[in-house]
């Protein structure tokens, strides 16, 4: 098992590009089971989580290729075609460790009518029911069945009709499942308070470019019009605003200043604004983002919400961030209920960060000194790497596949610029 260890105390300085988005391409590979035709997605991140549904679909059948793409670069190229789907079943040792496998599920039941799928994995962030991806699927005249662990699916003779259904809280994953669905029902489907994730608009995006049509993107209004059948279609993936948020908080802790080619500034509003609130210069550039932080840093107080609100997955990282505020900041995550497990590990590294159920008040300290931490989830072992990145010493983060499933070459990325990082074998 991989670890990085991270020699701190240097500014952040240069530029790197924003990688592909991880939570967008998860939702964008699973429409290739939608056409018999090819879909090619350009800016794929190198990820573990890609990897590992790229043999997911190839369980289904669906050819795998990748083209022009060099080990020095950043992102790929990758040509999925499901000619024949020879499989409906997502088992559980390819489903277990990556939540996003329930993605399969939507568009397995729109194009062979039904989808057997285990009951997914992932982070351990907190209790996330997959009960509104179902309902949302019954809704639209889907029958479905809970046995062993797997969720079973069927739908009618002749396919979906469709159908209405008003999500009871805003749910991406699911509304990324009902969209799926919906694209090539018998009929029209509407989706009342679907989720308006920048994630979202990609998927809806890449649909239409294969046929679809879908009334009020960007809205929490969607209507979908069922089309007899979707082509195959060449899409490029969305920069990851997470990604793209996580290095402006590693450059505001240094004290840097770095530009983050590609981000787009639109997508990262919330993000934008609590940095800024925070003392860090944030200014949209051509082609991108630059972030600068020369002063000191200020507390805030925020709260996570769906977007356009303030991401659950920034939470941790800016928590880092405020670890040096001049002040005390109050944190609440209003999306998961187990999202501070990285508490403990800041702690270690001197900061003084105090929980109490979904709140953290973060008390700002002169300094954070290196130690040896672990990572307990994606965004939290971010947190780590960027608590790291300000401390005096050495900080050794361990458990690295945490990381590798959500950011591509983390340390050649710092390294760029200018970080003291290095990774090594546990």
């Amino acid at each position: 098992m991989d670890k990085i260890i991270i020699h701190g105390g240097k500014r952040l300085l240069g530029t790197i590009p924003v990688s592909g988005a991880k939570n967008s391409a998860l939702t964008l590979i699973p429409c290739a089971l939608l056409t018999d035709e090819p879909l090619t997605l350009r800016n794929l991140p190198r990820l573990a989580d890609i990897d590992g549904f790229q043999h997911l679909m190839n369980q289904f059948g669906v050819s795998t290729t990748i083209a022009g793409s060099r080990p020095q670069d950043f992102g790929r190229v990758m040509t999925l075609e499901a000619t024949r789907i020879t499989n409906t079943t997502a088992p559980y040792e390819l489903v277990r460790k990556m939540r996003a496998s329930i993605l399969v599920l939507g568009p397995m039941l729109a194009r062979m009518g039904e989808a057997t799928v285990s009951l997914p994995g992932g982070c351990a962030i907190g209790n996330r029911p997959i009960d509104l991806h179902l309902k949302a699927l019954e809704a639209m005249g889907a029958e479905i069945e809970l046995a062993a662990g797997y969720v079973r699916a069927r739908a009618p003779d002749g396919g979906l009709p469709g159908g209405e259904y008003d999500f009871p809280v805003v749910s991406v994953g699911a509304t990324e499942n009902a969209l799926m669905a919906a694209a090539t029902a018998k009929g029209e489907t509407r989706l009342l308070n679907a989720a308006r994730e920048p994630e979202i608009v990609d998927l809806c995006k890449l649909l239409v470019a294969m046929g679809a049509e879908i009334e009020g993107i960007g809205g929490s209004d969607l209507t979908i019009h069922g089309v007899t059948r979707l082509h195959g279609a060449t899409y490029e993936v969305m920069p990851d605003r997470i990604e793209a948020g996580s290095y402006a908080c590693a450059a505001a802790i240094t004290g840097g200043e770095v530009t983050l080619k590609g981000a787009r500034p639109e997508e990262m509003s919330a993000t934008n604004h609590a940095l800024r609130n925070a003392g860090v210069r944030v200014e949209p550039v051509k082609g991108g983002l630059h972030v600068a932080a020369d002063g000191a840093l200020r507390p805030l107080t925020l709260s996570t919400a769906p977007y356009p609100g303030f991401a659950t997955d920034m939470q941790a990282q800016l928590m880092a961030l405020l670890c040096r505020a001049e002040g005390s900041s109050v944190l609440t995550e209003t999306i998961f209920e187990n999202r501070y497990m990285h508490v403990p590990e800041l702690n270690r590294m001197g900061a003084h960060v105090e929980t109490k159920g979904r709140t953290a008040v973060v008390h700002g300290v002169p300094g954070l000194h290196g130690a040896e931490v672990m990572a307990t989830d994606l965004r939290a072992s971010m947190s780590l790497v960027i608590a790291g990145l300000a401390a005096a010493g050495e900080t050794q983060v361990h458990r690295l596949y945490h990381l590798d499933r959500g950011y591509e070459r983390l340390e050649e990325k710092l390294a760029l610029l200018g970080a003291e990082v290095e990774r090594v074998g546990d």
